[in-house]
C-alpha cells in the first residue's frame, strides 16, 4: 500500500511539473524523497525544475545527490551533464553525457546535445561522430540529419551535406533554415541546381517571416536592404533573444581612459583579423584601453602574435560561457564593446543579449544590420548605407568619413612578381581575375563574365576556387554558356599574403561579384593597384566594392546596373591606355584615402568612438544627437 501511495504521489507530481504547477510539483516530488530518499525520478525532476528556474547550484546538488544514489538512471547522467555544460564545465559536462551513454547508447538526446557541445569545443570530428551514430538509430531523426550537415559543411564535404539537406527537407519542408542550408551549400560549389527557384522561394519565405534563410547565406540570394532587415530579425529573434536581465543599467562609468572591447573569434590568420591588426596597434593608448575578448581558437599564426602583443588586455575566453563572459566584461567596466563577428561563424551574440556594456557595436565581420535591439550603432560609410537606407537597420548608424573598411598598411607586397607561367596563365592575353568566394559567384554574373571572355579573344577568367566540385562546376557552366572550360584558371593557395598580393600584377582587371561583393579581396585587388569593376546594388554587401572604390578615387568603376558593369569591363579590355591611367592612379591616391592610410582610419575609427562616448555619458539627449 505504501509502495501504490508513493508511485500515486509521484505521477501526480509529475503531471503537476507538466501543467506548469511548480511550487506543488516540488512539494510532491521531496513528499516521495522522504519516503524514498534514491528516488530516480524525483530527484532529476527536482533537478530539472531548479535548471529551467536559472539555479544551477540547486539543480547541481540534486544531480550529485542522484548520480550518486541511482547510478544506472541515464536521464540523471544526462541533466548533470546539461548543468554542468550551463555552468561553463564542458568537460566535466561531457563526462556525464557520456555516462549516459554507457547505461543508454542510444539516448538520442544525449548525442544531441553533447555532440552540439562539442562543436563550440571546436572538436568537429567528435560532434559529427554523435550526430552520425543518432542516424544509426533513427535515419529520420530531423536535428542529427540538420547537425550532420552543417558540420559536413564545416569539413568541405559538400556533396555528403547537401544529400543531409535534401534528406531534411523531403521529411520536413519546413524544417527551420533547411531550404537555406541547401541553397547556401550549393552555392558554395556552384551548383547552380533549381537557383532561380530555390532564391524566389526563400526570399518570398522571408518576406513571411519564415525562417527559411540564415541572414548571413541570404546575402547571396537578395539585393535588399529591406529583405535583409527581416531575415536579420527573424534569425535574432529565434537565436539570440534579448535576455530577461540586463547586465549594465545605466551606470556611468569615469574612466581615465575609453575601455574599449573587440569580441571575436577571428583574432587570428582570418580577413578580419587582417584587416584590423593595424588598428589595434596604433589605437592611441593615452585615450584608449583596449582589450581582446578571444572568442575563438589560438591557431599558433604570426598574425595571432601580432594579436596577442597590440592590446592592453588579451582575454581567451573561448572556455566560459556567454553569460560568464558577458559577466566578467561587466565588472571590467567596459564602456564600448565591438563585435567583430555578428552572425558568421563560431561567434557568440549572445554575449551581447546580456548588455553588458553601455555601448554595444556591430561592425566589420558581419556586413549588415544585426536585427536585435541590444545593439546600439552599426559603423559603416555613406556610401554603403545612405541616409535613406537608415530605416532598414535596428542599429544608429555610425558614418565612417572615407569607407567603413581598414586595411593594414603594414604589409608589403612582394617585390617579386611570380611570372604568368607560375600562375598557370598563359603568357599572352587578357586576364580577368576575380578571387571571391565560389558562394559569391552567382549565375547572372557568370553570364556575363562568360560574355566578356567571349567578346575579348583569348582572354582569360582568373578565380581562387576552393575546391574541385566548384571548379569541375564552373568549367561545366562556362561549356554551356559556349565558353572554352579551358579559358578559367583556378590559383592555388600561397602561405604568405604578402606573395598572394604579388599575383595581382599579373592580372590586368578585377570583376566584381552581385550582390554579395568582393570585401577585403576588392581591398586586396586596389592595394596591389589592380582596378576593380562593381555593379553598386541595394543592400550592405552589394555596396561595400563600391564604398572602398569611391575611397580610392575610382568612381568611374563604380556601375548601377549589369549592363553598364559588362560595358565598362568590355571598355577597359579595349582601351589599355585608360586601364594604364586607372593604375597609375591607383598608386598615386594611395596616400589620399584611409583605405590605403592605416593611421588615418584608426583615428577615424577612434573619432566615432569617442563620439559614441560622449553621446552615452549625456544620456537623455542621445536621440537628439542620433547618428554621426
Amino acid at each position: 500500500m505504501v509502495k501504490m501511495a508513493l508511485k500515486d504521489t509521484l505521477i501526480q507530481a509529475i503531471e503537476w511539473q507538466t501543467q506548469g504547477k511548480l511550487d506543488d510539483a516540488v512539494k510532491g516530488f521531496n513528499n516521495v524523497l522522504a519516503h524514498d530518499p534514491n528516488s530516480p525520478h524525483a530527484l532529476y525532476s527536482l533537478g530539472l525544475i531548479a535548471m529551467n528556474a536559472g539555479d544551477l547550484s540547486l539543480a547541481l546538488q540534486w544531480c550529485e545527490r542522484g548520480v550518486k544514489s541511482a547510478t544506472q538512471f541515464a536521464p540523471l547522467h544526462y541533466l548533470h551533464g546539461a548543468v554542468l555544460q550551463a555552468m561553463g564545465q564542458k568537460e566535466a559536462a561531457l563526462a556525464s553525457y557520456d555516462a549516459a551513454l554507457e547505461i543508454q547508447p542510444d539516448y538520442q538526446e544525449v548525442l544531441l546535445n553533447s555532440g552540439a557541445m562539442l562543436r563550440t569545443m571546436f572538436r568537429h570530428l567528435e560532434a559529427l561522430e554523435r550526430f552520425n551514430k543518432i542516424l544509426t538509430f533513427n535515419p529520420n531523426h530531423t536535428g542529427a540529419l540538420a547537425n550532420c550537415g552543417i558540420m559536413l559543411t564545416e569539413f568541405k564535404q559538400s556533396e555528403p551535406a547537401i544529400a543531409m539537406f535534401e534528406r531534411l527537407l523531403e521529411i520536413d519542408p519546413n524544417y527551420d533554415y533547411a531550404l537555406g542550408l541547401l541553397f547556401y551549400e550549393r552555392m558554395h560549389i556552384c551548383d547552380w541546381t533549381d537557383f532561380d527557384k530555390l532564391k524566389d522561394q526563400i526570399t518570398q519565405d522571408v518576406r513571411a517571416g519564415k525562417r527559411a534563410c540564415k541572414s548571413l547565406a541570404f546575402m547571396s540570394a537578395s539585393d535588399q536592404a529591406s529583405d535583409h532587415l527581416i531575415a536579420a530579425t527573424t534569425f535574432a529573434k529565434g537565436y539570440c533573444p534579448k535576455k530577461p536581465i540586463s547586465l549594465w543599467n545605466g551606470e556611468r562609468y569615469r574612466h581615465n581612459k575609453i575601455r574599449l572591447a573587440y569580441v571575436s573569434p577571428d583574432l587570428r590568420e582570418h580577413p578580419v583579423g587582417h584587416l584590423m591588426a593595424g588598428i589595434f596597434e596604433h589605437h592611441d593608448k593615452s585615450r584608449f584601453e583596449t582589450i581582446a575578448i578571444s572568442i575563438g581558437i589560438d591557431d599558433g599564426s604570426r598574425l595571432r602574435a601580432r594579436m596577442l602583443k597590440a592590446f592592453d588586455k588579451f582575454i581567451d575566453v573561448r572556455n566560459m560561457t556567454s553569460e560568464q563572459i558577458a559577466r566578467m566584461m561587466r565588472d571590467m567596466e567596459i564602456d564600448i564593446a565591438v563585435d567583430l563577428g555578428g552572425f558568421t561563424s563560431d561567434t557568440r551574440t549572445d554575449i551581447f543579449a546580456y548588455r553588458p556594456v553601455p555601448v554595444q557595436v556591430n561592425y566589420l565581420g558581419y556586413p549588415g544590420t544585426m536585427g536585435a535591439d541590444y545593439y546600439d550603432y552599426i559603423i559603416a560609410d555613406r556610401h554603403i548605407i545612405p541616409p535613406e537606407h537608415q530605416k532598414y537597420y535596428t542599429e544608429k548608424v555610425a558614418y565612417l568619413p572615407d569607407t567603413y573598411l581598414p586595411t593594414d598598411n603594414s604589409v608589403k607586397i612582394s617585390e617579386r612578381t611570380p611570372t604568368r607561367a607560375e600562375c598557370g596563365l598563359p603568357e599572352t592575353g587578357f586576364v580577368f581575375c576575380s578571387f571571391s568566394h565560389d558562394y559569391k559567384i552567382s549565375p547572372p554574373m557568370f553570364d556575363v563574365w562568360m560574355r566578356l571572355l567571349t567578346q575579348v579573344s583569348r582572354s582569360v577568367l582568373w578565380l581562387m576556387s576552393r575546391g574541385e566540385l566548384a571548379q569541375k562546376n564552373l568549367r561545366k557552366e562556362a561549356k554551356l554558356r559556349g565558353v572554352d572550360p579551358g579559358r578559367l584558371i583556378f590559383a592555388g593557395r600561397v602561405p604568405l599574403v604578402e606573395d598572394h598580393l604579388a599575383r595581382y600584377r599579373q592580372a590586368d582587371l578585377f570583376l566584381d561579384t552581385h550582390p554579395y561583393n568582393a570585401h577585403t579581396t576588392a581591398a586586396d585587388a586596389l592595394i596591389a593597384g589592380l582596378p576593380v569593376v562593381t555593379c553598386m546594388g541595394n543592400s550592405f554587401p552589394a555596396r561595400v566594392a563600391g564604398s572602398l572604390l569611391r575611397a580610392a578615387g575610382m568612381n568611374e568603376l563604380v556601375t548601377d546596373s549589369i549592363d553598364e558593369y559588362r560595358e565598362t569591363a568590355f571598355r577597359l579590355t579595349q582601351n589599355t591606355a585608360l586601364l594604364s591611367d586607372l593604375k597609375k592612379r591607383l598608386l598615386e591616391n594611395k596616400g589620399a584615402s584611409s583605405l590605403f592610410d592605416t593611421n588615418k582610419a584608426g583615428s577615424e575609427l577612434e573619432a566615432v568612438f569617442i563620439s559614441m562616448s560622449r553621446v552615452q555619458q549625456l544620456g537623455e539627449q542621445q536621440d537628439q544627437i542620433g547618428c554621426f
